[in-house]
This record gives C-alpha cells, sequence and structure tokens, in this order.
C-alpha cells in the first residue's frame, strides 16, 4: 500500500519529509487522484477489516490535500480513528499529483488503462518539457503511448527548446539557443550563480561558465562557427482594444465569480469528485482582463515561448472542452 523510501524517485525523496507525524483526519483534504472512477468501497472495507496498522499516508504540506492513500484515511475513518499516520510532501500542486501518479502506479490497487492514459495527459500539459520516457516512468505507460497522448494533445511534437530526462538532465534540442538564453539571463542578471544560470536555461555549468566570461568580454555567447539561427520576429499581438469583436464572450472578474458561485453551490457538481475537480479547475485558471498585461510583465524574456506554449494548450484544451459540453447539449435537445 506505501512505496518504500528506496522505490522513490530522487526527486520524491529529495521533498517528502524523513520523519512521519500523526495528523488530524478531519484537517485532511480529498486527494487529487488520479483515479478517474474515485472510492472504491470494496477496498475501502477490506482495508478497515485488516488488524495490521496502516503504512503511513503521504500529504501535501503545503493543502494538507492527501496525495497517496485516501482509502486509507477511509479505512481509517471506519475503524473510527480520529487521528492517522503520515508523511509530507512540499513541492508544487502540479509536482504533487505527479508523485500521485508515481505512488499509486507502482502499489496498492492497480490504476486501470483509462487512469494512466488521463494522468499522463494531466502531465504532458503541466510537465510539456519532460520526455516521453521520463512521463511513462511516472505512469506506466510505454513510451510510444505517451508519444501518441502527446500529439494528440498538441496537433503536433511539443516544439519546446529542450526536454528533461527520465534521469533528470535537461538535453537542449539546441545548444545554440541554450547559450543564446543562458547569455540573456547573464545579462539580466549578472550576480546569478553558475549553477542557477544551467538549471533556469538547460546549459551545463561548464556551457553557463563559458557564456559568462564570453559576455563580461563583450562577445558574443555562441562561439564563431556555431550555426546561427536568426530570431523570428514575432506576430504582432491582438489586444483586446484592438479585437472588442473577440471580448463579446469574455466574461469580467464579477461576471465570473457570480457564475463560479452560482456552479459551485450546485450538489450535483459540489458533491462528486470530479466534479470537485472541475470546479477547482475553473476557479484556478482564470487570467482576467486586467491580469494579462500584469503577467506578461512578470515573465522573463527566457521564459516566454515556454509560457505561451502552456497558455495556448490551456487554451485549446478548455476549447475542445466547451465544444464537447455544446455538442452533448445539442444532442441531448434533439434526442428529448
Amino acid at each position: 500500500m506505501h512505496a518504500p523510501l528506496r522505490d522513490r524517485s530522487a526527486d520524491d525523496r529529495m521533498s517528502i519529509s524523513d520523519s512521519t507525524v500523526f495528523v488530524r483526519i478531519d484537517s485532511l483534504l480529498p486527494s487529487d487522484s488520479p483515479r478517474l472512477d474515485g472510492k472504491n468501497e470494496s477496498h475501502v472495507r477490506l482495508l478497515a477489516e485488516t488488524e495490521s496498522p496502516f503504512p503511513p499516508i503521504l500529504v501535501h504540506r503545503a493543502t494538507m490535500r492527501v496525495i497517496d492513500g485516501m482509502h486509507r484515511v477511509y479505512a481509517a475513518g471506519l475503524r473510527g480513528a480520529s487521528h492517522i499516520e503520515a508523511e509530507f510532501f512540499d513541492g508544487t500542486e502540479a509536482e504533487a499529483f505527479v508523485v500521485a501518479v508515481r505512488e499509486n502506479a507502482t502499489h496498492g490497487l492497480p490504476l486501470t488503462s483509462a487512469d494512466r492514459n488521463s494522468a499522463a495527459a494531466r502531465i504532458l500539459s503541466s510537465h510539456p518539457q519532460w520526455s516521453n520516457r521520463r512521463i511513462a516512468g511516472a505512469t506506466g505507460l510505454s513510451r510510444r503511448a505517451v508519444g501518441v497522448l502527446r500529439q494528440r494533445a498538441t496537433g503536433h511534437v511539443s516544439q519546446l527548446h529542450d526536454r528533461v530526462g527520465l534521469d533528470g538532465r535537461v538535453r537542449p534540442l539546441s545548444g545554440t539557443e541554450g547559450r543564446r538564453r543562458a547569455g540573456e539571463l547573464v545579462r539580466q542578471r549578472p550576480d546569478a550563480s553558475l549553477r542557477e544560470i544551467a538549471r533556469v536555461t538547460g546549459v551545463s555549468v561548464g556551457t553557463a561558465r563559458d557564456v559568462r566570461t564570453r559576455i563580461q568580454r563583450g562577445d558574443d555567447p555562441v562561439p564563431a562557427g556555431r550555426a546561427r539561427t536568426a530570431p523570428i520576429p514575432p506576430k504582432p499581438a491582438k489586444t483586446f482594444e484592438q479585437a472588442p469583436a473577440e471580448r463579446a464572450n469574455v466574461l469580467d472578474a464579477k461576471d465570473y465569480a457570480a457564475r463560479w458561485n452560482g456552479l459551485a453551490r450546485d450538489p450535483s457538481l459540489r458533491l462528486a469528485e470530479s466534479g470537485r475537480r472541475l470546479l477547482r479547475r475553473l476557479g484556478g485558471c482564470v487570467v482576467g482582463l486586467g491580469d494579462q498585461s500584469e503577467f506578461a510583465a512578470t515573465v522573463p524574456l527566457h521564459c516566454a515561448a515556454a509560457v505561451a506554449e502552456l497558455a495556448r494548450h490551456n487554451a485549446r484544451m478548455w476549447e475542445q472542452f466547451a465544444e464537447e459540453l455544446e455538442r452533448r447539449g445539442t444532442e441531448r435537445r434533439r434526442s428529448g
């Protein structure tokens, strides 16, 4: 039911506490589980009937959301327990979901094929820079299956400049591009350490040192003789003022909040795990009209392409979701 520490990846071990504590069950939030069907009642009863103590559950410290062990939490409640032993994970919510998938894929109640495919699609969205092999390792799918999902989700193979492999190493698809990004970071933050430059831009520490030396001498960060690709001029962006027709279906912050609050009070959504997941996503990914310029101004230039690609990917996914809802509504009206 619980992955031993030695079976966890190095990244997971670094983010999981070394010790366990007993936490109140009523202080925990439901897991953001990769299991599409949610709670398995028969599995909960089976766990509750065992006499041995449960291995520690894993909890996201920042949110107190259960990452792994929700069935154990339900079973402990059936036993009448008020506390349960837990380890804490320190990381982002996206990282916590990856850990949840990895933990559930290697022990306990097996993930279904649909669970694994759905989890892989979500990880592709949150970690597009990860290699197919690394995502396959987290979900239990094959690299080929992840590649198919990547192509289906984006319509093409991801065009990020680098990929992070199963070993955690960043491998730029273009060494020239990596040097240029490192050079830009050095100019923006001359006090940044070599390790930070390497981590942020995906180059080696030795390359970061060479780039910084070149910048300090006033040279180009790319050595002479290397292929230099001319930067592609960006397309002029449409602002909301330039495209009033495209704003017709955009809700302002007040209307959006009112619409969301109405949905959040609907029992058919609020009382279902999948409905709560949908509400969290609808409430957590909103960019208001006044936020766009502020967010754009905070994104450093070397991150702009990756952030733009993620934003477009999320926009495509929500657009497909909206079209699916509209299609179902149309079919039901016709059949009714």
